[in-house]
């Protein structure tokens, strides 16, 4: 029996009950938690229109972790972010990988790293962008090319369900599932800082500085809407740096900021569920909130709102500045792009959201009725 290398984790359907019932599809798409949240239409498109097929996702961890007992992925394969630095790993991956014997790959990320595994697979059509989303070699290896709009990133992966054979317009669902475990953590979290009522949660980090908003400014939508609306804003962390700078929310923010206990993806995404909305700036949290079916408000600077923003009705993108450049050149951008946008948009955006209801608001001291 081969040695299963480390980093690298199976769950789901036993090989027993891999029947041939329908065909099997493997999908791609190894981080980050935003790009797989994304992604998740796609599956949930494929499940719909191919009720009997088989699906495999392989990703990394942490976003991984959201994929375990999604009702539309049968198998999930965790793969570390760097396996291409483990022979070992490629060699057990392709061999595991062909023999689930996939018909079609869907490489959602078509970068060389995502490219690679599809191709290992074995899968005789290999759906993958073509470019400007297909980048590096995955235009060589994948070989059936599907040409997106240059909108919203959900969109270009719908485009790759109705390439193959999906509806038109599949209906954009994310189908997170919510274990009765994360529900009951995320209840005693919410206990230990909140009282009970409406609140705002806010994740202040980013994947770049250049995404992040001044934390004296998040201090100060706190405090205006703790002192009009008694909703304090509650914030996730991940990370020293993400955890120092809520501390500085917190200690400015005159009571109206707290720090709950450290949240894992799924346990954040249930207090999601919980809140009255969610604020933040471009990251894997904010897209997590959405898919949780939380209304949120999204600051942005450096990339277009239009193409990462929270997808669908109910939301708010807040962008006053825009800026050009390559990827390189966009996680580098000066602070004034994310500080364009003032207190006072982003006190209003939140009036607005609690005005239009938000999400469970059983009352709303000190306010007025909408319309």
């Amino acid at each position: 029996m081969a040695i299963v290398p480390e980093g690298y984790i199976e769950s789901g359907l036993e090989d027993s009950q891999l029947t041939d019932r329908g065909p099997r599809f493997l999908i791609v798409r190894l981080s980050a938690i935003g790009d797989l949240v994304h992604t998740l239409p796609l599956a949930c498109a494929l499940k719909d229109r191919y009720p009997d097929s088989l699906i495999t996702w392989v990703s990394s961890r942490p976003a991984a972790d959201l994929l375990y007992g999604h009702p539309a992925v049968d198998r999930v394969i965790t793969v570390p972010r760097r396996y291409l630095r483990s022979l070992r790993m490629i060699r057990h991956l392709r061999r595991r990988l062909r023999a689930l014997r996939f018909d079609v790959s869907f490489d959602a990320q078509s970068l060389s790293k995502s490219a690679i595994i599809a191709w290992l697979s074995g899968a005789k059509q290999r759906f993958g962008f073509g470019k400007p989303w297909g980048r590096e070699i995955s235009p060589l290896l994948n070989n059936v090319k599907v040409e997106a709009p240059t909108g919203h990133a959900i969109d270009r992966h719908l485009r790759m369900a109705t390439a193959a054979g999906c509806d038109n317009l599949p209906a954009v669902r994310y189908d997170l599932p919510e274990l009765p475990e994360d529900g009951e953590r995320a209840d005693e979290v919410i206990a230990e800082v909140h009282s009970g009522g409406p609140f705002i949660l806010t994740a202040v980090g980013a994947a770049w500085a250049s995404k992040c908003w001044p934390t004296d400014r998040y201090a100060a939508v706190a405090r205006y809407m703790g002192q009009k609306y008694q909703m304090p804003m509650l914030l996730a962390y991940a990370g020293e740096t993400e955890e120092r700078m809520s501390r500085e929310i917190v200690e400015a923010a005159d009571g109206w900021a707290r720090m709950p206990a450290f949240l894992k993806l799924r346990q954040l995404a249930a207090v999601a569920r919980r809140a009255t909305f969610f604020l933040g700036s471009d990251s894997g949290p904010l897209h997590l909130a959405v898919a949780a079916g939380s209304p949120c408000i999204g600051l942005y600077g450096p990339y277009p709102a239009e193409r990462h923003g929270p997808y669908g009705e109910g939301h708010i993108a807040l962008q006053k500045a825009e800026f050009e450049g390559s990827t390189r050149d966009r996680r580098h951008a000066p602070p004034e792009i994310m500080e364009a946008i003032t207190v006072d948009d982003v006190c209003e955006a939140c009036e607005r959201m609690v005005l239009s209801g938000g999400n469970r608001i059983p009352w709303l001291p000190n306010s007025r009725k909408a319309g």
